[in-house]
C-alpha cells in the first residue's frame, strides 16, 4: 500500500472535550493523516489545535490544524461530534431535538462532499444521528455509520477482565442494540481465552454485569461531567481501520438488512470496516431472547425516526 492511499484529510467537526480527545488520539497513534479541527467557537477551536501543535514532533501524524466547513468538502474522513453533550439525569434520547437540528445546519453550511468521503458520526443519540446523516449526505449508506456499541463492548471487555484479573485482549465479545438503555450483551457470543463466558459465569453475575456496563456512562457524568477518553479511542480503531483498510469486525451502528430479524434501522452491530468504510454485515446468530432484545432496541430508536 502506497503512502498516497495511506495519507488521509480528517475533518473533526466539534473540538469539544470528544472532538479534541479524539482528534488528539488520532495524532499520537500516528496515522498518516491531516487533522483538522472545526467548531463553531473558533476560540476554542484555535487552542486546541496550537495545544495538540505542541505535540507534533512526538507524531507522526502530517499536521493539527483549525479549519472551517469549506476545509470538510474534501476530507476523506469527516468525524461529527458536535452537539449537545448529555447532562446529569438525561439519556441520550433526551438530545435527539436539538442534535438533529444542529446536525441538519452543519451539514446544509458544508454543502456538497467528496464522493467518497466517509462519515463517522460520533454525536448522541448516535443511532438516529446516523440514520439522519445517512439521509441529508448524499453518500451511500455504506459510507455513513456511527461509532454503536464500540464503547459499551470496550466497557464490557474491561469489565470482565477485572473480574478474572486477565488482559482485556482475552476478551471477545459484543454488547448489542442502541447505544443507550436498550442496549444489551449477547452473552452467546463472549468468549474469554477460548472459553465460552456461559461456562464461567452464573445468570445472576451476568445480569449484574450487563448493569454496570449500560449505566458506567451515568456514574462517569456524575462524576466528572463528561465521557470521552474511551470514545476517543474507540473513533481512532476505527479510523485506523478505514485508513490501513483492516476489515475490522466491530459492533457499528449502521443501516441493516434483515440482521436478526431487523431491517431499516441504524443499531449497534457486527460489521466489517475498511477502506470503503462498512463492507459488508457481519452475521451473528443470536440466541432467540437476544433476538428479541435486540429487536425491541429497533423499535425504540424507530419510533423517533
Amino acid at each position: 500500500m502506497t503512502n498516497e492511499k495511506l495519507k488521509q484529510k480528517i475533518a473533526v467537526i466539534g473540538a469539544g472535550a470528544v472532538g479534541s480527545t479524539t482528534a488528539y488520539s488520532l495524532m499520537i497513534k500516528n496515522l498518516v493523516a491531516e487533522i483538522i479541527l472545526v467548531d463553531v467557537n473558533k476560540e476554542k477551536e484555535q487552542g486546541e489545535a496550537l495545544d495538540m501543535s505542541d505535540a507534533m514532533s512526538f507524531s507522526e501524524t502530517a499536521g493539527v490544524q483549525a479549519g472551517d466547513y469549506k476545509d470538510v468538502k474534501d476530507a476523506d474522513i469527516i468525524i461529527l461530534t458536535a452537539g449537545v453533550a448529555q447532562k446529569p439525569g438525561e439519556t441520550r434520547l433526551d438530545l435527539v431535538t436539538k442534535n438533529k437540528a444542529i446536525t441538519t445546519s452543519i451539514f446544509k453550511e458544508i454543502g456538497e462532499l467528496k464522493p467518497s468521503a466517509i462519515i463517522v458520526v460520533v454525536s448522541n443519540p448516535v443511532d438516529i444521528i446516523t440514520y439522519l446523516v445517512q439521509e441529508i449526505s448524499g453518500l451511500p449508506k455504506n459510507q455513513v455509520f456511527g461509532t454503536g456499541t464500540g464503547l459499551d463492548s470496550a466497557r464490557l471487555r474491561a469489565n470482565l477482565a477485572k473480574r478474572f484479573n486477565i488482559d482485556s485482549k482475552q476478551v471477545d465479545g459484543f454488547v448489542l442494540g442502541e447505544h443507550g438503555d436498550s442496549e444489551f450483551v449477547a452473552w452467546s457470543t463472549v468468549v474469554v481465552a477460548g472459553k465460552p463466558i456461559k461456562e464461567i459465569l452464573k445468570e445472576d453475575e451476568m445480569n449484574k454485569i450487563t448493569e454496570e456496563v449500560k449505566n458506567e456512562v451515568y456514574e462517569i457524568i456524575k462524576d466528572k461531567g463528561a465521557t470521552y477518553y474511551g470514545i476517543a479511542m474507540v473513533v481512532a480503531d476505527i479510523v485506523e481501520a478505514l485508513i490501513l483498510d483492516q476489515n475490522k469486525i466491530l459492533p457499528v451502528s449502521s443501516r441493516l438488512e434483515n440482521w436478526n430479524g431487523v431491517s431499516d434501522v441504524c443499531l449497534g452491530a457486527t460489521a466489517v470496516v475498511g477502506a470503503s468504510g462498512i463492507v459488508k454485515p457481519w452475521p451473528l446468530e443470536l440466541a432467540n431472547e437476544e433476538k428479541i432484545k435486540f429487536q425491541e432496541s429497533a423499535q425504540k430508536i424507530k419510533q423517533y425516526l
